[in-house]
């Protein structure tokens, strides 16, 4: 039955945009061409430039370490950040520290992805909806996900220590991000706040 639902819902997704990405079919939808033209220039000639308000890309601000030895995130269906997030979704502790992952709403887990962990690092896959706590004991970036809503881009980033494995987490990254039906520049802007 739940699969059912979920192909169900999968196929709308797909229909309404029509195979496009989410993300694109929204700036589609929002961009608003403007003309830009000097004083005393025809709005007509080659001068003028058109612009789109969604043509700025925005700065990530870095995150800095996080005090203290427990951590909190999380599990929700929408936040400051978008829709199916963890929050924080970035996060810089230091080796030892415990993350503590609240299933704030339903439907929600903490699980760890395969190759996007430091090298002996112990993997984790909570139950869904339900809180699950996590020691991190190995210094590096840690990726995980929401199983049920991976390509939705639900995913977090947390370094641990220093981010000794970055490079092979963003190459890594470029093949999670290819399963993303939206917001894929998420695992981008993640890295980049670290």
């Amino acid at each position: 039955m739940k699969f059912s639902k979920f192909l169900l819902i999968t196929l709308c997704f797909l229909f309404l945009f029509n195979g496009k990405k989410y993300e694109q079919a929204v700036i589609e939808r929002l961009s608003v061409p403007v003309k830009v033209c000097l004083e005393g220039q025809d709005c007509g000639s080659t001068a003028q430039a058109s612009m789109s308000v969604a043509a700025a890309p925005v700065a990530a601000k870095k995150v800095e370490l996080s005090e203290g030895s427990e951590h909190t995130v999380k599990m929700l269906n929408s936040g400051d950040g978008g829709q199916m997030i963890f929050e924080p979704a970035v996060l810089k502790v230091s080796v030892g520290d415990t993350i503590h992952f609240k299933a704030a709403d339903m439907s929600h887990n903490s699980a760890s992805i395969d190759g996007m962990l430091p090298d002996g690092a112990e993997s984790w896959s909570g139950q869904m909806n339900t809180d699950i706590s996590v020691t991190l004991n190995t210094e590096g970036v840690y990726v995980y996900q929401c199983d049920p809503h991976v390509m939705m881009a639900m995913i977090g980033v947390i370094q641990v220590g220093e981010a000794v494995n970055m490079n092979e987490i963003k190459t890594a990254s470029n093949n999670l991000k290819s399963s993303f039906v939206m917001n894929a520049e998420r695992i981008d802007t993640y890295l980049s706040q670290l």
